[in-house]
């Protein structure tokens, strides 16, 4: 079973497809769906923390490493006590090789050598246990302040206005969640305690060098410390950069990637398939470039810190044996100067390799901190009240408003729309009939003028409790993946399932939902893509019912639907606009011919209002809309 054929809603989908193939409604073969069952039973259940979203939060600092850190100070002081900890516990092996030597080798005692032995072993059972608590520590403290990141960034996106998406592709904003964050997860988890593990070695090690040797540690200190420090100012220049673009090219990766899925049905139909590949194959080339940039200041920085590292060891070679020989140093000394110079050297390799992921996640950092300083164009008034349960009085007083700057859409829009009143909103394409219908539900705000409901400007209140009480549907109704119950319910998550099913009565869906393998919970697949126009167009009605909306604003819901469809869908608004105030934009008259005021506006302006046979009579636009319409019908 399947929608589609029993009420003729455009003929065959994918789910008639899957019908027809002996598959059920969402296409899983029968012999697996008790394996997927079994898995679904033995799911873990993890309860859902409360969250608490707010349209309006005040300034906030900018986003940087530091404040996002603030908030958990004492958490990061005990990952550095720990990280403290394990630096010391590592360096304990070439001070016990000194004693070693000093001690037992060269004058043969071997209960020393034994005892230093045990205790190099004890050291390093100590290090590992060490290492292991403040690993789960500290990568469990990343990935809480992950989970913040990412909740803190869908939440911004969330709170954004609707032009904020028609300007910014989705394949960026996808970079910004995925790439980005991602970037910083491994900064956070991997990179800063990495940093601060190899950073308090250097330090320790230091300290050690020149109580061991002060002429050996100078030495080191002096000729070998500023050829490093300025190789690491000529890398950190050079990859900041580079990585940079990395970001920046990522983007557009994603952007393009986005964009060949959502669009591959007219890709496919236009033939566009290996245009799209040589396309996307120039775009991956520029981030590849990006890469090679920073691969190649890598390339001369890794190697150049090494040679230095060989050379230093070299120098001290030479002046410490000189110094054995003339009994300036013991042996033992030299040897765990040597070994601490190695150890000296090898964490400021690792830092220069962790530099890498350091200026990744700075790039990260400033994407992030871009994205998270837009603020809303329809920012909620920090005194905004509740608008309490409305009759539907909607009043445009001299509205102006643009999309562009210097690009008008409407002109001193004045429009009174009496509460139970439903009004038809007519005009050519582009004149502005949709966009007095998104300044209604405050998807946009007016340049100047007022609108308001029931008296109280739309602006001073919350934006929950007025789009709580406003239903709309769309030309193109958004279906999600998942259940027809959870689409229906999507608008009132607490409802029961009697209350879908008085919603699927309202559209006219009950029985062909009830003849479904799974009734109200047969699943259907992203965007709807197994419907057809009208069965989600019907889907859409049924979720603006169950709200049970004071006003219902209906954006060319009937454009896309064949004659018979919007027939069925005319029957089910007669249901859904009872006793409520309805603003309908649509270019079909039929449902125009049925609303108490027929509203026409031209290039952003009220050119006529009345009843259908008022304008009939005027003989102006609508009278010419309306004989071409007749036209279109009698040929059909």
């Amino acid at each position: 079973m399947g929608f589609g054929p029993p009420i003729g809603f455009g003929g065959a989908n994918s789910v008639t497809s899957s019908r027809d193939a002996g598959l059920p409604h969402a296409g899983v073969p029968g012999h697996l769906q008790e394996e997927v069952n079994t898995v679904l039973d033995n799911e873990p259940i993890h309860e859902t923390e409360p969250i608490e979203f707010k349209h309006f939060i005040g300034k906030e600092p900018l986003f940087t490493l530091r404040s996002f850190l603030s908030g958990h100070k004492w958490k990061l002081a005990l990952a550095l006590v720990l990280v403290v900890g394990e630096s010391i516990l590592l360096q304990a092996g070439p001070l016990l090789t000194k004693f070693g030597i000093d001690e037992g080798v060269v004058p043969g005692n071997k209960n020393i050598l034994i005892t230093v032995a045990l205790a190099y072993i004890g050291s390093i059972a100590l290090h590992g246990l060490s290492a292991w608590y403040r690993i789960r520590y500290t990568g469990a403290l990343g990935e809480s302040l992950m989970k913040n990141l990412r909740i803190k960034v869908f939440s911004h996106l969330q709170r954004q206005s609707l032009n904020f998406y028609t300007n910014e592709k989705a394949g960026v904003l996808m970079t910004r969640m995925t790439s980005d964050i991602e970037a910083l997860s491994q900064l956070f988890q991997e990179g800063l305690v990495n940093f601060a593990v190899q950073g308090l070695t250097v330090i320790v090690i230091t300290i050690i060098l020149m109580v061991l040797s002060p002429t050996l540690g100078l030495i080191t200190l002096l000729a070998i410390v500023p050829v490093t420090i300025i190789l690491s100012e000529w890398f950190r220049r050079k990859s900041s950069n580079a990585y940079g673009r990395v970001r920046n090219r990522i983007s557009d990766v994603l952007s393009d990637l986005q964009e060949s899925l959502a669009g591959i049905r007219v890709i496919t139909s236009h033939n566009r398939r290996r245009h799209n590949v040589i396309r996307h194959t120039n775009i991956v080339g520029e981030h590849k470039d990006a890469n090679l940039d920073a691969i190649k200041a890598a390339s001369i920085y890794t190697p150049g810190t090494e040679a230095i590292a060989i050379v230093g060891r070299a120098l001290v070679l030479i002046i410490g044996g000189r110094m054995v020989l003339n009994g300036e140093l013991e042996i033992g000394e030299l040897t765990a100067f040597l070994l601490y110079l190695g150890a000296f050297f090898a964490p400021i390799q690792t830092l220069t390799q962790l530099y890498n992921g350091y200026q990744q996640g700075q790039a990260a950092v400033s994407k992030l901190r871009d994205l998270l300083a837009t603020a809303p164009s329809v920012p909620e008034n920090p005194t905004a009240f509740e608008l309490s349960s409305i009759e539907g009085a909607i009043e445009f007083k001299s509205v102006n408003f643009s999309y562009e700057p210097g690009e008008k859409v409407l002109t001193n829009i004045n429009l009174n729309i009496q509460a139970g009143e439903t009004i038809a909103i007519v005009g050519p394409t582009g004149g502005g009939k949709s966009t007095i219908a998104k300044l209604t539900t405050r998807f946009y705000d007016p340049d100047s003028g007022t609108i308001t409901i029931d008296g109280s400007n739309i602006r001073d209140v919350t934006i929950e409790s007025l789009r709580r009480q406003i239903g709309v549907v769309p030309q193109e109704p958004f279906l999600f993946a998942g259940s027809i119950r959870d689409n229906i319910s999507f608008s009132r998550p607490d409802a029961t399932d009697e209350d879908v099913f008085r919603s699927l009565d309202a559209v006219g869906l009950t029985g062909l939902v009830e003849s479904l393998p799974s009734g109200i919970n047969t699943e259907i697949h992203e965007r709807g893509a197994s419907l057809s126009a009208g069965e989600r167009q019907l889907i859409a009605l049924a979720r603006a019912f169950l709200s049970q909306p004071r006003v219902l604003v209906l954006d060319e819901a009937t454009s896309n639907l064949d004659l018979q469809s919007e027939n069925r869908i005319e029957k089910a608004l007669d249901q859904l606009l009872d006793g409520r105030t309805a603003i309908i934009v649509a270019h079909r008259l039929a449902t125009v011919m049925r609303a108490d005021r027929i509203i026409v506006v031209s290039s952003g302006n009220i050119v006529e209002e009345g009843t259908h046979a008022e304008l009939l009579g005027q003989g102006g636009h609508y009278s010419q809309m309306h004989e071409q319409w007749k036209q279109v019908v009698d040929t059909q």
